[in-house]
């Protein structure tokens, strides 16, 4: 779990990216001894304007130090969201920057043990891979079973695709936490 000193450090980071990104390309430098923003974890970044998504991108495999998977996440939610049109400058302003930090994949035996609105879903099968943060099923209200059906859809499956042997469905939870500047 991050204090919110470190929470506001990553938020004030994924901003500064943005911003950066448009001054000079460049991503900033960020020094922290700080052992939480040093681990190894997966995240995702939620950029949204106005209440609604503008980009959402995630990496599963903690594969970087923790500011780095926010840093690249925030730039790659901005311009390489399939479905948006990349972030203009003049958006910035009132952008609220979302961040959802991973606890490692638990795969599920049975369905029961989801738990909706506090743990995400990952589906794979064969090369189809879908996920959804818990914030989405509460957000919309599914109920478990509603929630498996979006996330198969997502993963490019049929709805009842979760129910087939061959699909593996794994759980986890997200500490999420942002910065709506519209509001502020």
């Amino acid at each position: 779990m991050l204090d919110d000193s470190d929470k506001a450090k990553l938020l004030n980071l994924a901003r500064r990216t943005l911003e950066n990104h448009f001054i000079s390309g460049s991503i900033p430098d960020f020094q922290t001894d700080c052992p939480e923003l040093l681990e190894r974890k997966g995240a995702f970044v939620s950029l949204h304007r106005g209440g609604d998504l503008r980009g959402c991108i995630g990496q599963l495999e903690p594969d970087r130090e923790l500011y780095k998977v926010v840093q690249h996440c925030t730039l790659s939610a901005a311009f390489s969201d399939p479905r948006f049109p990349p972030l203009q400058q003049k958006e910035i302003d009132g952008l609220d920057i979302e961040i959802s930090i991973l606890t490692p994949f638990r795969r599920m035996e049975r369905i029961e043990e989801i738990n909706v609105g506090k743990q995400g879903l990952y589906i794979v099968q064969s090369h189809f891979r879908g996920l959804l943060l818990p914030q989405v099923a509460e957000q919309y209200r599914w109920d478990r079973i509603a929630f498996l059906e979006q996330t198969c859809r997502k993963a490019g499956l049929n709805e009842s695709a979760w129910k087939d042997p061959e699909t593996i469905i794994y759980t986890f939870e997200a500490e999420v936490f942002s910065d709506p500047k519209s509001s502020a």
